[in-house]
């Protein structure tokens, strides 16, 4: 139910990888060269005119296999715990997985990809345009 303190999300398509258990993941999409194939359902079709002509895609998807209780995560790099929002963790309490993926092509209303971690069959939130200039930040 949508409210002021809830609202609804609605998958625009699904991703289709090689990954079908979490164990098979990647710790991150960028760490593999697997490819994998966003389908989007049919209403959202007209939503993805133009995107051949971009190289990478941020991909926003939901986490539907995670521990949304979680609050703390070790991260493996470091062995160290921290509060969930210090993390990357896919446990918390609002699994939303973001990855820049290259688009290798699109085949209709399929988007074959390269640089996703996500599950087999886990729901497409949203997909936006990566832009260089706005999503990299120098320090």
């Amino acid at each position: 139910m949508a409210g002021p303190d809830r609202f609804e999300v609605i998958p625009i398509g699904t991703i289709h990888s090689p990954f079908k258990i979490p164990e098979d993941a990647p710790r991150q999409g960028r760490f593999s060269d697997a490819e994998s194939v966003i389908e989007i359902y049919e209403p959202y079709v007209p939503g993805l005119q133009d995107v051949e002509c971009e190289k990478h895609l941020v991909v926003l998807y939901w986490l539907d296999r995670a521990d949304r209780t979680a609050l703390a995560a070790t991260p493996p790099h470091t062995g160290i715990e921290h509060g969930v929002f210090a993390t990357r963790s896919p446990h918390r309490p609002n699994p939303i997985g973001l990855s820049v993926a290259d688009l290798i092509r699109r085949d209709n209303n399929r988007l074959i990809v390269r640089g996703l971690d996500a599950l087999d069959g886990t729901p497409v939130v949203d997909i936006k345009c990566y832009s260089p200039g706005l999503d990299c930040i120098s320090e």
